[in-house]
């Protein structure tokens, strides 16, 4: 799936309209509390003008629903922005309305704009095959997206955690920008590059370790990768589904009884390439590292107690598996790794993945918390900047926001 990236494109002089994931945590005195997203962004942001173009900047922040909610205006990751980069950066107090076309009008080369909060405007997250959505929301979701991309010479996609998303930002402004260049910036680039191009030919072995609370949420994962991988691995909380569906006791722990039979049928599909835990590390009190722990074979916990991490003899067996693999996708925790001991089995994972020779990928979300937790980021080959994107993409779903951008 190669795109065309923002370094293929002559951006002098030009106007360069740059879809970027600024969705930064906030404190009450609206600082910023972790710009790993923004820098993240950087290379591309400082590609475009380094090269001398100007760039307009349009990202999300929470969940306003079309609503405008100063708590999550984006003008502190505008000033979060300016002081990484050590120059100006304006901000615009809307989206596409007055501030915006004076600000961007005003822009010179090597000069840079941040917009208001796309989901500030309704429109942003239209779905226009909804049966309730009217010609009047639609024409309304294409005037927005038509201006949006007036402002600009040429479009970049650099925000791969809402690629999975066909919103306006991102979809429908680079599809009506008909003749304008339309690219990815590096963030996107290095994620197809892990999350799809390695895993439609991996280098084999290829294990997949996948955790998290619930089979329902990665049915089509487990499913799509039982198809390609050599092993996959399973953790978290829906190991008690599988294992109920076994036949075992899973006394107080999280299951989907409703997804008992589907979990029946991914054990028989996935014979001995779905790899089950051994054992169980419990506790009879959520998130207390103070209460009383047991330790015992999977399928056998007792009836006052809850699975919070697979077992030391399991931690054993997929440091083993890992060590063999040659490619390695990774998302979701194997247990509730934000409270110890009940981390030691994500952290095993985590620490053999970063001792192994292999293309080690790690999802967003939980996972790409863990490996920042243990301080292994630093020791794999990639950690995704977007937990449901990257699911959505190792369930092998095609993002229409990518179908738009050109041919590299």
């Amino acid at each position: 799936m190669a795109k065309k990236s923002i370094a293929d494109v002559d951006v002098s002089g030009k106007k360069v309209l740059m879809r970027v994931d600024f969705n930064v945590p906030l404190d009450d005195e609206l600082n910023v509390t972790d710009d790993r997203r923004i820098r993240m962004a950087l290379p591309s942001i400082e590609s475009v003008l380094d090269r001398g173009g100007s760039l307009i900047l349009k990202s999300h922040l929470g969940r306003p629903k079309g609503k405008v909610k100063p708590e999550e205006s984006l003008k502190p990751a505008a000033e979060k922005l300016a002081e990484l980069l050590g120059r100006e950066v304006a901000f615009a107090t809307d989206t596409v309305g007055p501030d915006a076309q004076a600000k961007v009008a005003a822009l010179e080369p090597g000069g840079i704009v941040v917009l208001e909060n796309v989901r500030f405007a309704g429109e942003e997250e239209l779905k226009d095959e909804a049966e309730s959505t009217t010609d009047e929301q639609r024409a309304a979701k294409k005037a927005f997206a038509e201006k949006l991309g007036s402002f600009a010479d040429i479009y970049c996609n650099d925000a791969f955690g809402t690629c999975h998303r066909a919103h306006a930002s991102m979809h429908t402004v680079p599809l009506l920008m008909e003749g304008k260049p339309k690219t990815v910036g590096f963030l996107v680039q290095k994620e197809i590059q892990y999350l799809n191009d390695a895993i439609s030919s991996p280098e084999r072995p290829f294990i997949a370790i996948l955790g998290g609370a619930k089979v329902s949420d990665k049915i089509k994962v487990i499913k799509n990768l039982l198809g390609v991988c050599d092993k996959v691995l399973i953790g978290g909380a829906m190991a008690y589904t599988f294992s109920l569906a076994q036949g075992g006791k899973v006394g107080q722990s999280l299951v989907e009884k409703d997804k008992v039979d589907l979990a029946r049928e991914l054990i028989k599909e996935g014979g001995d390439k779905l790899v089950l835990p051994i054992d169980t590390h419990c506790g009879d009190e959520f998130k207390n590292p103070n209460c009383n722990k047991v330790v015992v074979p999977a399928g056998e916990i007792p009836d006052d107690y809850e699975g919070f991490d697979i077992g030391p003899e399991t931690a054993k067996m997929y440091a083993e598996i890992v060590k063999s693999a040659a490619t390695i996708v990774w998302n979701g925790p194997m247990g509730v790794f934000e409270v110890p001991p009940f981390d030691a089995g994500t952290r095993a994972v985590a620490e053999a993945i970063a001792e192994s020779d292999s293309i080690s990928i790690i999802g967003g979300g939980d996972s790409a918390a863990a490996i920042q937790q243990f301080g292994l980021a630093d020791k794999v080959s990639h950690v995704s900047t977007g937990g449901g994107a990257s699911l959505e993409m190792l369930e092998g779903k095609d993002f229409e926001a990518l179908q738009v951008i050109d041919e590299a």
